[in-house]
């Protein structure tokens, strides 16, 4: 059964309930993964997390996802504006992926509306605040056949 979620985090996530609560909430990390498996539990699904601020680490964990996981929720932050290492990464994968970010990154900066990851995901999650990352995984669960 193909049901295993790999969430990662990128950069600064391991801030939250510090960062600015007008867009991220006031959620700490681990109540974010709390709620996270909360909804997978309920789903089927299996969660395992990933948080890192080193791009490095992020791209090699990528790496090591094969036979580890069905599916990607990421979340890699200021990353997903700029880094190709990690686009590459994740198509190496070859796993379905869905970006999913807390804050409305489309009424943001306008540097943050870009992203080069969004074409190598099903789809992208923006601006749901915690709720984004059950969308995401109801959306896996449905492209993987649960």
């Amino acid at each position: 059964m193909r049901n295993r979620v790999e969430v990662m985090h990128g950069v600064n996530l391991d801030q939250l309930g510090r960062r600015d609560p007008s867009h991220y909430g006031e959620l700490t990390l681990e109540e974010l993964e709390r709620g996270i498996s909360g909804a997978a539990h309920e789903l089927g699904l299996e969660v395992r997390f990933f948080q890192s601020n080193h791009e490095g680490k992020f791209v090699e964990h990528l790496h090591r996802l094969k036979g580890m996981a069905d599916a990607i929720v990421l979340n890699p932050g200021a990353w997903t504006h700029y880094s190709y290492a990690i686009r590459d990464a994740l198509e190496l994968t070859r796993l379905p992926a869905v970006e999913v970010h807390l804050s409305d990154i489309e009424s943001r900066e306008q540097w943050r509306r870009h992203s080069v990851i969004t074409d190598l995901c099903l789809t992208r999650i923006s601006g749901r605040g915690p709720d984004g990352y059950r969308d995401a995984l109801e959306c896996l669960r449905t492209e993987m056949g649960e």
